[in-house]
């Protein structure tokens, strides 16, 4: 469910509504990058094992001045590992990394390993979910998700586990809007994270897309990551420069059912 600023799991925990996303920001600059998004009143800062650099958005987190719980974090177990022993052990390695003692969101990153995309690993994932289930409800984690999983990878879970995943982070953009897929997780009470919502920055050329933003007077960029809201998904957009990560956040307008529907039509610019 979405309210204003945030969206609440179906645990009625709540998330703030953008998030600020570290995806190939390297350890080396994460500190500075999440320093300029606290800095300019991001609180959801969105990391991974696989980004190797969870020391430093810890570091970061802890040495500015805002209290841990005023602080949404998500991190995520890396695809290839698989298993309930190796979810437990890989969990303390990122508490261990980001030097905190809980978590806000944890999520199992692929359901296949990066390497091996499209393998069928649905007993691993069930077993990788139940070890998910146990941190918890000990209450190291306030709530549990999915990366990149389809209708059929969730249902797995659903079907032999106990608690139905809060979210599920997905590429989501102008273009690949995975009308099935969100569909599906809005029947579930799933929220749906938009990561990549500028397409690694592919669709910012896009001439309908510039016309469009020109009328509400807002960069393509802008106009980007507010269709994701207006999609009712949660985007996850990221910068290491603090002009685009203020202008990442700055969306008080509203798109237009017309506009709305045009945006809808224009295909995905890694298809073409």
């Amino acid at each position: 469910m979405m309210k204003e600023k945030t969206f609440v799991f179906h645990n009625d925990v709540e998330i703030p509504h953008i998030g600020f996303g570290t995806w190939q920001i390297p350890n080396e600059e994460a500190y500075d990058a999440v320093t300029m998004a606290l800095k300019n009143g991001y609180t959801h800062i969105d990391t991974a094992l696989a980004y190797h650099n969870e020391e430093n958005v810890g570091k970061a987190i802890k040495d500015f001045d805002i209290s841990r719980e005023n602080i949404f974090l998500t991190s995520k177990l890396p695809a290839q590992i698989k298993g309930y022993d190796e979810t437990l052990k890989a969990f303390e390695e990122t508490l261990t990394n980001l030097g905190m003692d809980y978590l806000d969101l944890y999520l199992i990153h692929a359901p296949w390993p990066w390497d091996e995309k499209g393998k069928d690993c649905t007993a691993e994932n069930i077993q990788t979910w139940k070890a998910m289930e146990k941190l918890y409800h000990e209450g190291k984690i306030r709530a549990i998700g999915v990366s990149n999983f389809s209708e059929s990878d969730i249902q797995a879970l659903i079907d032999a586990c106990e608690v139905v995943p809060m979210a599920n982070q997905i590429p989501f953009y102008i273009g690949r809007d995975q009308e099935s897929l969100l569909n599906y997780c809005k029947e579930h009470k799933i929220v749906v994270e938009a990561y990549s919502p500028l397409a690694t920055g592919e669709i910012l050329n896009s001439s309908e897309i510039k016309e469009i933003a020109q009328k509400y007077n807002v960069t393509p960029a802008q106009l980007c990551i507010r269709y994701c809201l207006e999609r009712e998904t949660l985007p996850l957009p990221k910068s290491t420069h603090e002009e685009r990560i203020i202008e990442n956040s700055q969306l008080d307008f509203h798109i237009s059912d017309e506009d709305m529907k045009q945006l809808n039509a224009i295909e995905d610019v890694r298809n073409k």
